[in-house]
């Protein structure tokens, strides 16, 4: 197999366990960039304004006639994360709302049907290959509003739907049977995701409570099987964790942000996967906007500074993890003018002191 441009450096471990090699790259790269981009960037109210404002699904879906994404550049965006002293980039391929950022033949709700007619994970795979860079695809598994046969409310969770004073014609889910089309989308966009793209650094998976509430719709282990044997050096991470096999934890600001919310089986399943996940190489996300992942209106001028992010990298080392750090780009697909500035200085710190 070929090496991977980001595991250079890890030749003779990945010529006999490409997985291992991962798993010791993935330990000392420390820093990463996160982006939380899609449909949502457009309104600037955040990625869960679809479910908080209950736009309809009909609705919410013309949005794709907007989206453009003409200053998302995949080369800008790697070479500011090099010189941020970051070794990978994870960006939304589908968030809750449904929408891709890449080339599928699973559902005509992506950017190339939009007016951008671009793979925007296809731009960003290329560019992170050319610069040395780790692919991470956060992959939103266990939640999607659009999907017509994704569990509902009465079945599970009360975000699983937006709450809707009329039905949505484009909801047929009606008992658990019907799931299962939903779980060979999910996989079938998998094997594409994994096979378009080249050598990805791993599958980031979203959001854990979804599938706490209803794990038994979920074949996880099957998932697992499907996305290591398409790609043996692909990484796996399902927030806290799903059933502890997960090659890391990524926990959102403390180390265990779902602490104190669950009860019943739901946490029980989440504090015997911690339990098996605590004691590995994990990371921590967080975001350079005081709340939102995705671009809010409100927070301009009012993001993390510098050094509030050397606090953020120093706390991460203290917790054995690395700090995938986020950023909502600009509804055109730009970098927040204040976000790259900070990425800039803490970069230029990282290079003059090295980590904390």
């Amino acid at each position: 197999m070929k090496l991977p441009s980001y595991l250079e450096g890890y030749e003779d471990l990945y010529s006999v366990d490409p997985r291992s090699a991962s798993l010791r790259w993935f330990g000392e790269a420390r820093y990463g960039l996160f982006m939380h981009y899609g449909l949502y960037s457009i309104l600037g109210r955040g990625a869960w304004v679809m479910y908080n404002e209950r736009i309809p699904v009909g609705e919410y879906r013309g949005l794709m006639d907007q989206f453009t994404a003409d200053d998302f550049d995949a080369g800008y965006i790697t070479d500011m994360a090099v010189e941020a002293g970051m070794k990978y980039v994870n960006l939304t391929t589908r968030h809750h709302d449904g929408f891709c950022l890449f080339r599928t033949g699973e559902t005509d709700f992506n950017c190339l049907n939009s007016p951008c007619g671009r793979d925007l994970i296809g731009e960003l795979a290329g560019a992170c290959s050319d610069r040395g860079l780790g692919l991470f695809l956060y992959y939103s598994y266990a939640l999607d509003w659009s999907h017509p046969y994704f569990y509902s409310a009465e079945d599970g969770w009360e975000c699983a739907r937006p709450d809707y004073e009329e039905p949505q014609d484009e909801y047929l889910y009606r008992d658990p049977a019907d799931f299962e089309h939903y779980v060979s989308f999910v996989h079938n966009q998998f094997r594409e995701l994994l096979t378009q793209y080249g050598p990805l650094a791993g599958i980031w998976l979203d959001p854990i409570i979804g599938y706490y509430q209803r794990p038994d719709l979920f074949p996880i282990e099957d998932t697992y099987t499907l996305i290591r044997s398409l790609q043996p050096q692909c990484l796996i991470s399902f927030k806290q964790g799903a059933i502890g096999d997960e090659d890391f934890a990524s926990c959102e600001r403390s180390a265990r942000s779902l602490e104190g919310r669950l009860a019943g089986r739901a946490a029980e399943l989440a504090a015997r996967a911690w339990a098996l996940n605590c004691s590995k190489h994990n990371e921590v996300c967080d975001t350079l906007q005081h709340q939102a992942w995705a671009h809010r209106r409100d927070e301009e001028g009012r993001h993390r500074d510098a050094g509030e992010v050397w606090d953020m990298l120093t706390d991460a080392r203290l917790r054995n993890s690395n700090l995938l750090l986020n950023t909502g780009p600009l509804p055109d697909g730009g970098i927040d003018t204040q976000d790259e500035s900070v990425l800039g200085k803490v970069g230029r710190r990282l290079e003059r002191m090295g980590f904390p």
